[in-house]
């Protein structure tokens, strides 16, 4: 079984408990208009890499890895739901951390043959990290080209199987931030019975010569990075949300 990567990351830190080994999969269905990894976006396309040359890869490097793991990001690691689902198959057989950074855009609850491919991978995942862009579906579709209502879905799905969620927001100045929204959001996590973090992410601008370099034009020019008292002030929010009681 190969997937088609991008790239790797053999000591990230950022991207699940521990130090890990990052691996970035090709492709995404999002065209979230603050992506800063454009160049993940195309399908069937980088280098092609078999499951077991991964974990060999990590065993190499196995001593610095001992808080950490094996974390699937993109693009959208679910487009290739079988690679991840044999890469974390072996993981597990080596006793081996696995953690999968999504957005759960292509969640479909209503098919059944789907539904049995997502409860395998998830019988070898130990930690899910999710993207929610904006609570708002129609400010998401806005943001994304896309609709947040598979993604909620994934979320709750996830949380009743019983696998530790982190959930994920990036602040971007005067669209992902306002007050309104970011309780919504907090609201709507407090349900999630897995819930084990919560990060508040803040937008920057690194990614637009991605874009220059590809031919693209930069959806966000002019908005500025949000720093660290904007990205202070949506938690707070998300939390007021979190604590609120029905």
């Amino acid at each position: 079984m190969k997937g088609y990567v991008h790239s790797r990351e053999t000591f990230g830190t950022v991207d699940g408990p521990g130090i890990r080994y990052v691996l970035f999969l090709q492709g995404c269905p999002m065209r979230c208009k603050y992506c800063h990894n454009p160049d993940t976006w195309k399908t069937n396309t980088g280098e092609e890499v078999s499951a077991d040359e991964i974990i060999r890869e990590y065993k190499k490097n196995r001593e610095f890895y001992k808080n950490g793991g094996i974390t699937v990001t993109g693009g959208e690691p679910m487009l290739q739901l079988e690679f991840v689902t044999e890469l974390f198959r072996l993981a597990k057989a080596e006793n081996i951390h696995t953690c999968i950074d999504t957005s759960g855009v292509t969640f479909t609850p209503d098919n059944a043959e789907y539904l049995n491919k997502v409860d395998e991978l998830l019988s070898f995942t130990d930690l899910i990290m999710l993207d929610i862009k904006h609570i708002n579906p129609d400010i998401h579709k806005e943001l994304t080209g896309r609709s947040n209502d598979n993604i909620l879905h994934f979320a709750e799905y996830v949380s009743e199987k019983g696998i530790p969620l982190w959930i994920r927001h990036v602040v971007v100045p005067g669209i992902t931030d306002d007050d309104r929204s970011l309780i919504l959001l907090g609201e709507f996590i407090r349900k999630l019975k897995t819930l084990r973090a919560l990060d508040v992410l803040p937008y920057h601008t690194l990614g637009i010569s991605k874009y220059k370099k590809l031919g693209i034009t930069y959806p966000l020019n002019g908005v500025r990075d949000a720093n660290a008292d904007d990205v202070k002030r949506a938690k707070e929010r998300i939390l007021e949300g979190v604590r609120n009681v029905q």
